[in-house]
């Protein structure tokens, strides 16, 4: 196989099924070799009864592809570590990180307990915190010695971090912490020669059948809209070396459609010069609002 990502050795989490499944087999279609990762869970996180990063790895093997599979955990720092470890024992490199494991805890605030939002920001944001933090490290020893990389690392926010989700408290906090996390790699490790990213996708998967539940039917037209596969040609290009120059970015990608987000910026601003009282800040407070853009709806409400 050659393609976009030719030569090019590919770490993906959580691509035992859904968008990181999609995720490795369109990286590996463009020459890539993988690591496939999957701790093999069910859709809540407790242990599942198989190993999908096994079989997707022996898919892109059975294409003519190269992939290992990698079942550890890579929300603990030694899961994370053997993560990097392998890509480098087994093709003696790295080139690209893309962060898209997780799994759901759905509840609304009141009924949200404690195990249920730890499980889900353990998994989000510290299974992306963990193995961006071994990849940028090998990253950094690799220009300390001379040998400048190409590299590059995707991370997998979501809707639910720029707009909020009812009933995803758990989900929409760690998803938000994503892009706050990507914002500052991208920042920190330039000097690496390190462009992080992030996408926010909208797709059917384990975790969205139920809110994608009428598009499951094929569509006539024989596009579908809700395929995973439709967000991988664009998490493949920030993956490779064709994305230079493109980091500190968060993308939304449904069906056809890629959409640049734009972030917290300054909006109508009053200065007082002085101290406000606690009238005069409503008031004012009130009058910036009248002239300020509504804010996208909460998911759900």
């Amino acid at each position: 196989m050659s393609g976009i990502c030719d030569g090019r050795v590919v770490v993906v989490t959580g691509a035992g099924r859904g968008l990181g499944r999609a995720h490795a087999l369109a990286f590996a279609a463009e020459g890539a070799r993988l690591v496939v990762n999957d701790l093999g869970v069910g859709l809540d996180g407790t242990p599942g009864p198989d190993g999908p990063a096994a079989r997707v790895a022996a898919e892109i093997r059975a294409a003519g592809g190269e992939a290992v599979a990698h079942g550890g955990d890579i929300a603990t720092d030694t899961g994370a570590a053997s993560l990097v470890t392998t890509a480098l024992r087994t093709y003696g490199r790295l080139d690209t990180l893309v962060n898209n494991a997780g799994f759901l805890r759905d509840r609304m605030l009141v009924n949200l307990g404690e195990d249920d939002w730890d499980a889900v920001l353990r998994v989000h944001l510290k299974g992306h915190f963990l193995p961006l933090r071994h990849a940028a490290a090998h990253w950094r020893a690799e220009t300390r010695a001379g040998r400048a990389p190409a590299a590059r690392i995707v991370n997998t926010s979501s809707g639910a971090g720029l707009l909020g989700s009812l009933g995803q408290g758990n989900y929409s906090a760690a998803k938000a912490g994503i892009i706050g996390l990507t914002l500052v790699a991208a920042a920190e490790f330039a000097r690496y020669g390190v462009q992080v990213n992030a996408i926010a996708p909208a797709a059917r998967t384990r975790m969205t059948e139920r809110a994608f539940a009428e598009t499951m039917a094929a569509p006539a037209d024989g596009f579908d809209a809700m395929a995973p596969e439709n967000v991988s040609p664009l998490v493949v290009w920030l993956g490779s070396a064709a994305s230079a120059g493109v980091t500190g970015r968060v993308f939304a990608s449904e069906g056809g459609r890629i959409t640049v987000m734009e972030g917290w910026r300054p909006g109508p601003s009053a200065d007082k010069g002085a101290r406000w009282t606690p009238s005069e800040a409503g008031g004012a407070a009130l009058k910036l609002l009248a002239e300020a853009e509504v804010p996208g709806a909460v998911y759900g409400a």
